[in-house]
């Protein structure tokens, strides 16, 4: 079992950047899971945003924010990052990030392949 906690959300002007943590614990390392970044804004549905495989040397970022946001992870302290820069209004929603058991090499960001979430943490992009 894992437990995901994300921080880091809040509200930023268009242009600006917030960096999103999402830290494990439980009986079994972080390292041992591919983690994925999900947002859903209102009235949508959840979707990936990006993801990194089990050493981070794999990487997937889906087009919208190509260029603006950076996954990275640092195994040793259980923590999963995402770098948003460039910030705009459509980046807003509750940003879930989650692991998956089954990539053995790689990572997806499709919501069916994840078997832990957090509870998510809410980004608003405003002036």
């Amino acid at each position: 079992q894992l437990q995901l906690v994300e921080s880091g959300g809040g509200l930023v002007q268009p242009g600006g950047s917030l960096r999103l943590s999402c830290a494990a614990s439980g009986f079994t390392s972080q390292r041992y899971y591919a983690i994925g970044w999900f947002r859903q804004a209102p009235g949508k549905e959840r979707e990936g945003v990006s993801c990194i495989s089990r050493s981070g040397s794999g990487t997937i970022y889906v087009d919208s924010v190509k260029g603006r946001f950076t996954i990275s992870r640092d195994n040793a302290k259980n923590t999963v990052y995402l770098q948003m820069n460039s910030l705009k209004p459509e980046d807003t929603g509750v940003y879930y990030c989650a692991a998956a058991k089954n990539f053995d090499i790689g990572c997806g960001v499709y919501n069916s392949e994840y078997d832990f979430w957090g509870q998510g943490t809410q980004v608003t992009v405003s002036s």
